[in-house]
């Protein structure tokens, strides 16, 4: 039995990797009650990242994906079911096949899907292709694999990236499609994206800046042939990824109480859901890509990170909590990281780039692909991103810890003989308004567990 006070029932919505790092931490802070997870696909747990470098590349099939266990966590597990609704008064989740689930304690950790191509303007051709899930990996591969003479790329954010390396390491002709100036510049600013822009085009991609699809085009058998773009060309194409970016898993929220939307479900630092009037729950917690969270490095923002370090760490901080009373709540405040490997440069970031005015090169040179630029806001050391320099990035994590003055002055060996920062180069936000926090838009990015040959 658990301590009087404690939970009986805990369930978990949710069967990916917060999920399960949430269900193994509950057993870790002792909790003995009746643990279930509720998962809308049908497979065990598996790591999401290898899927759009190991499993396109053909390095790992889709069943090597699977998380390991770090202990046995006793549950009941309700997968290929998904939640639709949610009774908070009575504390129950309803599931599509009409069963009820009651709950002492809920985790909501339901993550994010791929935001798909409309249907109207050719999203639903045959070899129009999103990559969330391991179906999704799975169909991808095997159109690559196919040899087409083309592949569209929609989106050069992290998954357009490292999709579009994937198919140049295989030989395919790529054309990359991409509304901003330069890739990765909305997640690290205009400096470091047109850096990018050179790795692009050395790799041989077709790159097509400030450029829109407006609708894909299909032959009489329904399959892809083509795209027309917003500049008035069109590029012949047989397989198209839309790497447009990702939307919360919070629909099966709308109506119920809670502060959810298709940014993600709100909560505080502790991880306490949020209900639709502000106020936090005791009994609701939010962990991974689906929670918007306040971090005390970045006040007057609410993030959501779909990061791979994030859902570990917040899956702790919540299970913890869920299992402690609130005298002995942690805060949840790790600083954001993620990794991307992609035309053969690894880059590593710390904090949170998009949240910068200004943007200085404080080691090595862009244009020799290894470099770290490191991040200021209004005079403050906000977030560092290194390419191929990977491990020089801890001296600076205690930096943006600190709030330490931006341009910092280290004195690197590496180092220019001055430093001179520039405009990050990120497009205009709206200023917050004094009363209500605002969500940053931080495009999806992974932290990766290490895997042969380079890769994430």
């Amino acid at each position: 039995m658990n301590a009087p006070g404690t939970p009986e029932r805990i369930v978990v919505v949710g069967a990916s990797l917060a999920g399960l790092r949430a269900a193994e931490a509950l057993r870790d802070e002792g909790f003995t009650g009746e643990l279930t997870l509720i998962g809308d696909e049908p497979h065990a747990p598996y790591d999401r990242p290898p899927l759009s470098k190991a499993v396109l590349s053909g390095w790992l099939t889709t069943d090597h994906t699977e998380l390991p266990r770090v202990r046995d966590i006793a549950a009941r597990w309700l997968l290929g079911t998904s939640a639709t609704g949610l009774d908070l008064r009575e504390r129950r989740v309803e599931l599509a096949d009409g069963r009820q689930v009651a709950y002492d304690r809920l985790l909501i950790a339901t993550g994010t899907r791929a935001r798909p191509w409309p249907q109207q303007q050719g999203g639903a051709l045959h070899g129009v292709h999103v990559l969330r899930t391991r179906e999704d990996a799975d169909r991808l591969r095997t159109a690559l694999a196919a040899g087409p003479g083309r592949v569209l790329v929609i989106g050069a954010g992290f998954t357009g990236g490292e999709v579009a390396s994937v198919c140049r390491d295989l030989g395919l002709e790529v054309t990359v499609v991409h509304r901003g100036e330069a890739p990765l510049a909305s997640a690290l600013g205009g400096v470091v994206g047109r850096a990018a822009t050179g790795w692009y085009r050395d790799a041989g991609v077709d790159l097509r800046l400030g450029t829109t699809v407006r609708a894909l085009e299909g032959d009489a058998h329904g399959r892809l042939r083509r795209a027309l773009l917003s500049d008035g060309t069109v590029v012949e194409a047989e397989v198209a990824l839309v790497a447009a970016g990702a939307m919360a898993n919070t629909g099966w929220l709308a109506g119920f109480g809670l502060a959810a939307d298709a940014q993600g479900v709100a909560c505080d630092h502790t991880c306490r859901a949020l209900a639709d009037d502000g106020t936090p729950r005791a009994d609701v917690f939010v962990a991974g890509d689906v929670a918007r969270w306040p971090h005390p490095l970045y006040p007057g923002q609410l993030l959501r990170l779909d990061h791979w370090d994030n859902a570990v760490a917040q899956a702790r901080t919540a299970a913890h909590n869920m299992t402690h009373p609130p005298r002995d709540h942690r805060a949840h405040r790790p600083l954001p990281a993620f990794w991307s490997n992609q035309f053969g440069v690894n880059l590593k970031c710390l904090g949170l780039p998009s949240l910068a005015d200004q943007v200085v090169v404080t080691q090595g040179a862009l244009d020799e692909h290894r470099f770290v630029a490191a991040y200021g806001h209004r005079g403050r050391l906000v977030a560092a991103v290194a390419a191929d320099s990977p491990r020089v990035l801890d001296g600076y994590a205690s930096l943006i810890e600190a709030g330490a003055p931006f341009p910092p002055e280290l004195n690197a060996t590496d180092g220019p003989d001055r430093l001179l920062p520039l405009d990050a180069g990120f497009a205009q936000r709206p200023a917050p308004a004094p009363d209500r926090p605002t969500v940053p838009s931080i495009p999806p990015a992974r932290s990766m567990p290490s895997v042969p040959a380079g890769h994430e």
